[in-house]
């Protein structure tokens, strides 16, 4: 368990943003990596809900975002992950899978929500809930944040489990995103099957894409 020192400067999470709906938080992981699927998640938060170290996942340590995934899990009134595979986001893009992992994860809930706060700026509705979106909603509402928590460690931990797959590209570590460790693999070894096709990625652009080390952590 991790101490925690209260700072008054701390923004805390908006619990809820109708009180008397039943609200679900969605977000996803993995939108910008170069392999691998992209997850989603759908969390329904208790009133009352409450962790000192809830934030968007980008913001926690690994370490932190497992202890936090251990609590949203015993603690919500619901939750549901789900993914769409890297053949599928080449086929429809990367956008439209994202919007189609977010609603296989709602689809997925027991307890059917009224109410749906989206992380980002866009998002096609999902049968007639109404919605909510908010940019960096992960780092405002409680519920997103703990969507972000649970979609960043199953995709992570996903990714894991690919590397042993093909080890040479460092998914243990990168997660599949395009760091200079995994680039330089690309180049000398060239794309596999759970590279992301439709993103180009080809040796001589490489060197156009920057590392995101905030977002791979």
């Amino acid at each position: 368990m991790h101490c925690f020192i209260f700072d008054e400067k701390i923004k805390l999470l908006k619990a809820y943003h109708h009180s008397h709906l039943l609200e679900a938080g969605c977000d996803e992981a993995g939108r910008g990596s170069f392999a691998g699927p992209v997850f989603a998640a759908a969390v329904v938060l208790p009133p009352g809900f409450y962790h000192p170290l809830l934030n968007d996942s980008k913001q926690v340590s690994p370490d932190i975002r497992s202890e936090l995934r251990t609590y949203i899990e015993t603690n919500a009134l619901d939750y549901a992950v789900d993914q769409v595979n890297n053949a599928e986001i080449d086929e429809i893009n990367i956008l439209k899978a994202s919007f189609k992992a977010m609603h296989l994860a709602i689809k997925k809930l027991k307890r059917q929500p009224q109410f749906l706060l989206i992380d980002g700026h866009i998002f096609y509705k999902y049968q007639k809930i109404p919605h909510l979106c908010i940019v960096k909603g992960d780092g405002i509402y409680a519920s997103i944040a703990a969507a972000s928590i649970l979609a960043k460690t199953y995709r992570d931990e996903y990714m894991q489990h690919l590397h042993y797959e093909y080890p040479h590209y460092g998914w243990f570590n990168n997660k599949g995103y395009g760091t200079a460790e995994h680039r330089r693999v690309i180049a000398s070894h060239g794309l596999c099957v759970y590279h992301r096709k439709s993103f180009n990625i080809i040796p001589n652009q490489l060197s156009c894409f920057e590392d995101n080390p905030i977002e791979n952590q």
